[in-house]
């Protein structure tokens, strides 16, 4: 396990509680690398949208456990946010909640020189993902080879 992936793994444990106790649903952990600086980031989301008073309530909790359980080596800026409109699809109840949903697709490697596909979300499991193109042709990928699955939306 990477120090990447244990930071995260601990910090959904941690925060955990707070979350369930404010009704809350932790969409994300992400600890980043931007430019020189280090971001550990939780995106959260709740029934009818999060708004920036419920941010605040997480994150002054979590603040207090980041200061007293110490786990992080690197310095790194702390955030807390909704995942917004393009939110990535990441656990199975992100797919599941996106079933017949339009969703994009990004690929680590091109498949007939294409990276990027749009298409209904039609099923997905453990390994692999399917939607249906808007010609009616499904396409499944597996998930090891996807960079990025998102619901799409128009303005």
């Amino acid at each position: 396990m990477t120090k990447r992936e244990e930071y995260e793994q601990t910090t959904e444990k941690l925060v955990m509680p707070i979350i369930e106790a404010n009704n809350f649903e932790l969409v994300d952990v992400e600890y980043v690398k931007e430019g020189s600086n280090w971001y550990l980031r939780l995106y959260i989301d709740k029934e009818g949208g999060i708004t920036v008073d419920d941010c605040e309530i997480v994150s002054r909790a979590f603040s207090d456990i980041l200061d007293e359980k110490d786990y992080i080596d690197d310095a790194y800026i702390f955030e807390v946010s909704s995942p917004g409109l393009g939110r990535p699809l990441k656990k199975d109840k992100d797919f599941e909640r996106s079933l017949m949903e339009e969703v994009e697709v990004k690929l680590f490697k091109a498949i007939n020189r294409q990276k990027e596909f749009v298409g209904l979300l039609k099923a997905y499991d453990k390994e692999t993902i399917t939607i249906e193109l808007e010609s009616g042709e499904e396409m499944t990928f597996e998930r090891a080879g996807i960079a990025l699955v998102r619901l799409t939306f128009d303005f």
